[in-house]
């Protein structure tokens, strides 16, 4: 903007910029002269009614711009005015060489004086239509402007205020005159004031507008926080130069309200989505409660903590507490030991601990509580009231301190209490609202139920265990001439239990039977047909039945398994078992009986995998044992096959889980099992370890049973085997071999005894048994006598009367023996005692009561 010197009066004069007053209105002049004909022609005029100076120099006015029915009237007016009047009024008036007129002029016309006096007239012309068009657009803007419902702000180029409207003056307090030269300052905090004065400088400096820019403030006097939508756009004159900005403001709180509303919501129906997802996907407590955290924790608060009733890790058989009762003591009454099993946080600085109560600092006490260590809350704390009525309970945060509050919530399943967890939000997030309440309770009622229920499976599946292990037999089973080694694998940890087994059984005369089975089938209905077979089997072997025998009895008792009471019979229990329980009930076994003296085997199988045997310096081979049908099908006899086992020797018997599985057939599986036992030579439980880690036997698709025996057998010497006639004097011969040969085994302490039962068993060969009398001694861990004849009528074990002479014979070998009995033979039956040797466990004296009760 130009300036000029100042005058002697000291005003300054300037131009007037682009764009002034005088732009738009449109002002246009020319002047008469004395013979009332134009004899000046401005720009202005030339703009205005488009005729060029040197069209209308020496016009007469009348004539040239007035329609014809007004020139008359017009001739008039220019008269008077040349006769010395001042005129002011509106005159229609047309473009030369056009038909209709094209506007009207408000004209004001003053009577002037040449230089050599004579009378002329200055015209001062303004377009009315220019002036309409003003008055409108001034309205219009006092409209906008004025009766806006939304605050209305005119910013100059130095960012003050120039102009505000009603509606934003009734907001901030005043009159709309009131906010002139204020600046953003005025209204807002100062972080927000200085992001709405750069962007009022963009816009300023760039011309591009800003629409939606966010502001929060408070109006004056009031502490509620607004949320305003600003939208900012220059304004320009009408040359185009900048003059300022302005800014509309919206209030928006509501919106944004309900916009915070719409996103909890989502954000809360995506959490419980993703709850229902993650939380539960295993049937382990800790695991249960580290999976509700992960997804609290940073989606729904800062920190969080889950507590756990103590006696419910524990296997407690009372019930975690019930809410809502009178009588609700211990775990009900709130203050009984809990245990910290999670604690998250999405602070980085925070301790892996955190005060009890709150896991960022509560009410409920002092102490830390780290994660793994038993506590309990004080009665008459906030934690221990959500625990004693099963409701929500909030927290605020201590002073000073890092958490904003907290929501203490019961962990209910069922009506029942079975924990705490515990939601807390830092200072700087947003407080809880009444939706996160309902969402923190639902959140840790879904964890409650999975908890439950991975408390109640605990308790079902460590009770299947304990069925099944206590039908398998100890660890490091012991038999007379092997040594033995086995392996159990579940198929998963979710099927623990399962229908594999193996058992060893020990049978008189330093016998032992080997057993494997595989029930069809996992779970507790699988472990619990394994339990009863299984203890058939052991039933049967203490029979000392042969293996074909033992399957024949096994087979008849699995059909009758799944039977009804009152159904046991053959066809009637077909008929009564539905097929589900069929085929629960179907199952394999091998049963081999192994004699040590002999290094004898016999096997017989029904549908099970054929055993391994591996001998000295030689590959491992499947025995060729005829499969037989699987137990419970029935109608067909099991065959029995003898081998003769050197000494050294590995004999294995496996479940089809170790050889067999989705990814390798059963040849391929047999094929490596035998390559694994390439250096049977190792120890035994090495061989086992190398067999498991060699094959593949994590697939979790089938239980693992493993059975594998070392063959040792019984030295010679350690057997002593004679053969007597069937006459009286056999007895005195008896004696004398038991002594002679207990004197050559270093057992004088046994000698008086075993010449006592020898006597008698000899005694009842000859006096109720057939052809001849064979006597053996077998020396292992215990003493072992038998005497062999060819009768088939069985000892029995009868009390006699006081006359009786006899009869006491049997009764004195149970007192003086740890065990005897009898079993049949292919030729006879034998009878047999056992006795243990001195260095071991030595059966205690009869007491005289005992010998009298024989009388």
């Amino acid at each position: 903007m130009s300036e000029i010197p100042e005058s002697a009066s000291g005003v300054v004069w300037q131009s007037s910029p682009p764009g002034s007053i005088y732009d738009y209105i449109r002002v246009a002049s020319f002047s008469i002269g004395p013979d009332g004909l134009v004899d000046q022609w401005s720009r202005r005029a030339v703009d205005l009614f488009g005729v060029p100076a040197q069209e209308a120099m020496g016009k007469d006015p009348v004539e040239a711009f007035m329609p014809v029915g007004l020139r008359e009237r017009g001739r008039r007016r220019v008269a008077e005015v040349l006769d010395g009047k001042e005129w002011t009024g509106l005159v229609p008036f047309r473009i030369p060489g056009r038909q209709r007129s094209e506007g009207i002029a408000e004209m004001y016309v003053m009577p002037s004086e040449t230089s050599a006096g004579e009378r002329a007239a200055l015209c001062i012309v303004v377009d009315v239509r220019a002036l309409r068009r003003i008055e409108t657009d001034l309205a219009a803007s006092q409209a906008i402007f004025g009766q806006s419902p939304f605050g209305f702000l005119l910013f100059g180029t130095d960012l003050t205020v120039q102009r505000a409207n009603q509606r934003f003056a009734t907001v901030f307090g005043g009159s709309a005159d009131d906010h002139r030269g204020r600046t953003v300052h005025d209204y807002l905090s100062r972080p927000e004031a200085e992001r709405m004065t750069a962007a009022l400088q963009r816009v300023l400096e760039t011309g591009e507008s800003v629409t939606e820019l966010q502001i929060v403030g408070a109006a004056p006097g009031s502490t509620d926080r607004r949320h305003w939508a600003i939208n900012l756009y220059r304004v320009h004159s009408g040359t185009g130069r900048p003059i300022g900005v302005a800014g509309l403001g919206i209030d928006v709180t509501r919106r944004h309200n309900a916009a915070r509303e719409a996103a909890n919501a989502r954000r809360n129906l995506a959490l419980l989505n993703e709850a229902g997802a993650r939380i539960g996907n295993s049937l382990d407590l800790e695991a249960t409660a580290r999976e509700l955290l992960d997804v609290a924790v940073p989606g729904f608060c800062d920190l969080a903590s889950v507590d756990l009733y103590q006696g419910l890790l524990t296997g407690d058989e009372a019930p975690p507490g019930r809410w809502g009762s009178s009588h609700d003591v211990g775990y009900g009454a709130g203050s009984a030991e809990l245990r910290r099993v999670a604690f998250a946080s999405a602070v980085s600085d925070t301790p892996t601990r955190a005060p009890l109560g709150a896991p960022g600092g509560g009410c409920c006490g002092t102490d830390t509580v780290e994660v793994g260590s038993v506590h309990r809350y004080p009665f008459n704390s906030p934690c221990a009231g959500a625990l004693r009525t099963g409701r929500l309970r909030t927290m605020p945060g201590q002073e000073g301190g890092l958490v904003q509050s907290t929501l203490v919530v019961p962990m209910v399943a069922h009506d029942t209490v079975v924990g705490l967890v515990q939601f807390s939000r830092t200072k700087g997030s947003e407080p809880f609202g009444e939706r996160d309440r309902a969402l923190a309770v639902e959140l840790a009622a879904r964890a409650a139920v999975c908890i439950d229920n991975a408390r109640l499976y605990r308790r079902e599946h460590e009770r299947a265990l304990i069925l099944q292990r206590s039908l398998l037999p100890p660890g490091d089973p012991e038999a007379a001439g092997l040594d033995i080694a086995c392996r159990y694998l579940p198929g998963t940890t979710a099927t623990e239990v399962g229908g594999d087994w193996f058992d060893v059984i020990e049978l008189p005369g330093h016998r032992t039977a080997l057993v494997i089975g595989d029930v069809m089938g996992r779970g507790l209905r699988a472990a619990v047909a394994m339990g009863e077979l299984r203890t058939a089997v052991r039933t049967l072997a203490q029979l000392d039945l042969e293996p074909a025998e033992v399957l024949s009895h096994l087979d008849e008792i699995a059909r009758g398994l799944g039977a009804p009471a009152g159904a046991q019979q053959s066809g009637r229990a077909h008929k009564a078992r539905g097929p589900e329980l069929s085929e629960v009930y179907l199952a394999t076994c091998v049963y081999a009986v192994y004699d040590p003296v002999t290094r004898r085997c016999t096997f017989a199988n029904a549908g099970h995998l054929p055993p391994v045997l591996v001998e000295p310096g030689e590959q491992a081979l499947l025995l060729d044992v005829p499969p037989g049908m699987p137990l419970g099908v029935g109608g067909e006899p099991f065959e029995e096959v003898e081998v003769d086992i050197p000494e050294g020797s590995l004999l294995a018997l496996y479940t089809d889980g170790l050889v067999e599985s989705r990814d390798q057939t059963l040849d391929e599986g047999l094929k490596a099992f035998r390559s694994a036992l390439a250096d049977p030579a190792r120890p035994l439980e090495d061989v086992c370890d190398h067999v498991l880690t060699t094959l593949d036997t994590s697939h979790g698709e089938d239980d693992i049973a493993l059975l594998m025996a070392r063959i040792q057998g019984l030295p010679t010497e350690a057997v002593g085997d004679w053969r007597l006639p069937r006459e009286p004097r056999s007895v005195g011969r008896a004696r004398e071999l038991a002594r002679a040969q207990l004197t050559a085994w270093d057992l004088d302490a046994l000698v008086d005894t075993v010449e006592l039962l020898v006597s008698e068993l000899v005694t009842n060969a000859l006096r109720y048994g057939e052809g001849e009398i064979r006597l053996r001694l077998l020396r292992d861990r215990t003493l072992v006598c038998e005497v062999w004849d060819a009768g088939l009528v069985q000892p029995r074990r009868r009390r006699a009367r006081d006359t009786d002479e006899g009869g006491r014979g049997l009764q004195l070998v149970g007192l003086l023996s740890a065990a005897w009995g009898s079993r049949r033979t292919p030729r006879g039956k034998t009878v047999w005692f056992e006795l243990p040797l001195p260095d071991g466990d030595r059966a205690a004296e009869p007491t005289v009561e005992q010998l009298l009760s024989m009388f």
